[in-house]
């Protein structure tokens, strides 16, 4: 083993290297953390002038900061443990930094890189674009649900991460927002129970209307119960949810049981289920230890569970889908608790997938324009996020 000095002292050997050297071997350099890789390329320089050769370096941890780029420049390898992009996944799927805090340091990284390669003209080459998990690409990933693989095709396709909530009593507004928003949107969440003139023909004709114009129907039912009521609740009773809904979702409370229940009936009509991880009113108990339980229920049943109801991203799984409620471009909140983010902030910065808007399109004096200035920002906070993430 050799020892590299940060400088020579001027009593005993005198030189930069401890150790015994034999010229003409390889000596591999041992790291904590790379930046710039300036400091394994100038410890690489001085055992390369006492005759060793330097192919290769280990460290704990690469920045990501062009380290790696500019030692494979000089001919090194660098190898790590993990990478800062890693890490962050870790700490985020862990519950120990938010989505927030990831994004802050995934666009320090990105803006403070160290190396700048150059053409051979000795110009600075095109800085290359960064890159990121598409919409697209996460859709064909193996192993993804069938759902989730189905919604991220259709957000590609439409160029819609907006899912508009249909907060309505009344069954003909709801067809009329499904009928007027639909071309928009890639979901359409209904709270069928509110409807006071609900008929089966309703559902019907709403089903129609997702086929016609392409969007996913999720019925914010919020199953909450022991396995056997919740089956019984999703394909049965007035309703018959499970007949035209392509997406529920349910608390993790009553446990595992509540997804076994949903999926006993869901999962043949290729179905797929949200957990609520995390809620947008004022107060939730939905945070911290419960939230990161939440994500260990739905690894657990990714067979059914392909996403998250959630105020940012919660899991470094690209598999799953992060559907972000109480989204509005204008309020504050209301009286009720109701707490309201950005598109922008929800999908560039807290790293979700999808935004739901209720009143921000519901109360529009126009919809459709409403709705179309939703989906402009969602799509753009989402086409960012690209651009500044890897």
């Amino acid at each position: 083993m050799l020892i590299r000095r940060k400088e020579a002292k001027d009593y005993g050997t005198g030189r930069m290297i401890e150790g015994t050297i034999h010229p003409g071997e390889t000596c591999l350099i041992v790291e904590d953390v790379v930046t710039s890789g300036s400091s394994v390329f100038e410890t690489a320089q001085v055992l390369q002038k006492e005759g060793l050769k330097v192919t290769d370096a280990i460290v704990l941890m690469d920045r990501e900061q062009g380290g790696g780029e500019r030692l494979a420049k000089d001919g090194i390898t660098l190898h790590s443990v993990i990478s800062i992009s890693k890490l962050l996944d870790v700490l985020l799927e862990a519950g120990r930094i938010d989505a927030e805090v990831a994004q802050s340091v995934r666009r320090f990284i990105q803006e403070n890189s160290t190396f700048k390669p150059t053409k051979e003209n000795g110009s600075p080459a095109a800085k290359k674009p960064c890159t990121s998990l598409s919409y697209e690409a996460r859709a064909q990933l193996p192993g993804i649900h069938p759902m989730a693989s189905r919604l991220l095709k259709l957000m590609e396709e439409k160029k819609s991460n907006l899912c508009v909530s249909a907060d309505v009593t009344d069954s003909e507004e709801l067809l009329e927002v499904a009928e007027t928003l639909g071309p928009l949107i890639c979901v359409l969440k209904t709270h069928v129970d509110i409807l006071r003139n609900f008929t089966p023909d309703t559902t019907r004709r709403l089903s129609e209307l997702a086929d016609k114009h392409h969007f996913l129907i999720f019925e914010d039912r919020k199953f909450a119960d022991i396995g056997n009521t919740v089956k019984h609740q999703y394909e049965g009773g007035i309703y018959q949810i499970a007949s035209w809904s392509h997406i529920i979702n349910a608390h993790a409370v009553p446990g595992s049981g509540v997804v076994k229940g949903l999926e006993a009936v869901g999962k043949p009509l290729d179905r797929g289920c949200l957990l609520i991880a995390e809620m947008s009113s004022q107060g939730s108990l939905a945070t911290g230890p419960y939230t990161q339980a939440v994500v260990k229920m739905a690894d657990e049943h990714s067979d059914f569970v392909f996403g998250f109801i959630c105020g940012s991203k919660i899991s470094g799984k690209p598999e799953f889908i992060h559907m972000t409620p109480g989204v509005n471009m204008q309020s504050e909140g209301d009286s009720l608790g109701q707490q309201y983010t950005s598109p922008e902030e929800v999908i560039c910065t807290k790293g979700s997938d999808v935004i739901i808007v209720g009143r921000g399109i519901l109360a529009a004096a126009d919809r459709v324009k409403a709705a179309e200035a939703y989906k402009k920002a969602g799509w753009e906070a989402y086409l960012k996020r690209l651009s500044l993430t890897t």
